[in-house]
């Protein structure tokens, strides 16, 4: 069976049609798999940054509880100074 070079060069423009097609949804599933792990590393690092805002508030808190605490037993032994 004998094929023409015009049903050859069609065949090659429809394969590489194709496969541009095929290449063209790969970066597309490519580009949105990239979006979502960026997306996702920017959750983890707001995650990490409002735990150490906590954590941070958390040390605060004890602080001041601590400083409250030494006030008080200043002021019912009657301390000159009241500072703590």
């Amino acid at each position: 069976m004998k094929v023409s070079v015009t049903k050859s060069i069609k065949h090659a423009l429809f394969i590489a049609g194709l496969s541009l097609g095929i290449a063209a949804c790969s970066d597309n599933d490519a580009e949105e798999a990239g979006e979502q792990i960026d997306q996702m590393v920017d959750d983890a690092g707001d995650a990490m940054e409002d735990a150490g805002d906590s954590i941070s508030d958390a040390a605060t808190d004890a602080g001041n509880a601590i400083e409250d605490a030494c006030e008080d037993v200043k002021d019912s032994v009657d301390a000159e100074d009241k500072d703590c």
